[in-house]
């Protein structure tokens, strides 16, 4: 018997994110289980709740972590409960790999990996698709200082507009992600020639408030951000929100990565016809993460072993393909979406910059 724990939040503010991981978790399992485990042996997961609590997250891997049956831990599930994980893993010799811990803060490469990319990566991205693919020339950035994902991303993007040769016109923010106002910012941008503009913020504000108040002052070129617009909820005329992208981790409608409609297809069927969301097909990946790791680190693999089986590893799965860099996250391929009618559309797979 193999025997991998998980650190997950299944309760509290964050607990659907921490149930998706965990249904992923289980469905790749019994998928290596039916097509007869790792050396023969069968793959039984051990799982714990955080809460979402440092406290509580740091006791649960403490736990996992004292049982030597246990070779490696999935999770933790949110940023904040990751961060004070990553020095546990590396005191223990633990290799754990947290699915969706995005913030550029969260200490990987030692013993504690990540299976999605990092936040400011996809200002990064941001900037290669509007030079690349949209061939625009003037950007603009608008992002809320007080907020570390949206200040770091918006950051990451003017370093990258700017080694891409693009110019940027405008760089205003706001001092939090949670206001309702922004047209004193958008009237500079669109006075700025902006053909472009990249707002990193959450979907709460992007939809109500941002979109519409910069199409109000006239602004009607581009408007990109990252994963927080996930969820976005339009308001009025549909129309206001053409030419709005953003990026993210999975696609059900990525038709360019074979692996997503066999993923989709087994989850449905092991989940009564329920779709899979991008929580689930990142802890999905982990596991079979995992399942390399152990196979090249040998039968007889020691916790150390496996960890440095998966350092640098190159992996290809339902969330694209990559390798992981010297500070444990990956280089990844990025979902781009567009709103079209009012809803979000697949729209193109941005291969990793070289």
């Amino acid at each position: 018997m193999i025997t991998i724990g998980s650190v997950t939040t299944n309760s509290g503010a964050a607990a659907a994110y921490g149930e998706s991981e965990v249904s992923g978790f289980k469905l790749a399992i019994k998928e290596i289980n039916e097509n007869g485990g790792i050396f023969g042996k069968q793959v039984k997961l051990e799982s714990m709740d955080d809460k979402g609590d440092v406290i509580e997250a740091s006791n649960a891997f403490n736990r996992l972590a004292g049982e030597k049956n246990v070779i490696a831990v999935l999770g933790p599930t949110i940023s904040s409960t990751s961060g004070a994980v990553a020095p546990l893993a590396d005191q223990n010799q633990m290799p754990s790999i947290a699915p969706a811990a995005t913030a550029d803060s969260v200490e990987t490469g030692g013993y504690l990996f990540r299976t999605c990319f990092k936040d400011s990566y996809q200002g990064e991205i941001a900037a290669k698709y509007a030079a690349e693919t949209l061939k625009v020339k003037k950007v603009a950035v608008l992002y809320g200082t007080g907020d570390p994902y949206s200040s770091g991303v918006g950051k990451a993007f003017v370093a990258a507009a700017k080694q891409a040769g693009l110019q940027v016109v405008a760089e205003e923010n706001s001092s939090s992600t949670d206001d309702t106002e922004y047209s004193s910012q958008l009237q500079k941008i669109e006075a700025s020639g902006a053909e472009f503009l990249y707002a990193p913020y959450y979907y709460s504000a992007v939809g109500p408030y941002i979109v519409p108040q910069a199409r109000s002052v006239g602004y009607d070129g581009y408007i990109m951000g990252p994963d927080g617009y996930d969820g976005l909820k339009t308001t009025g005329n549909k129309a206001r929100y053409d030419k709005v992208l953003y990026t993210t981790h999975y696609s059900p409608d990525d038709k360019s990565n074979k692996k997503v409609q066999r993923f989709i297809t087994s989850y449905k069927a092991a989940n009564n016809g329920e779709s899979p969301n991008t929580f689930t097909a990142l802890g999905y990946d982990s596991v079979y993460m995992f399942k390399q790791a152990i196979e090249q680190a040998g039968e007889h693999a020691t916790r150390t072993d496996i960890r440095n089986a998966i350092a640098g590893m190159n992996f290809s799965g339902v969330t694209g393909a990559f390798t992981l860099d010297k500070h444990g996250s990956p280089k990844k391929s990025v979902i781009v979406l567009e709103m079209k009618n009012g809803s979000p559309t697949y729209k193109d797979t941005i291969q990793p910059a070289e």
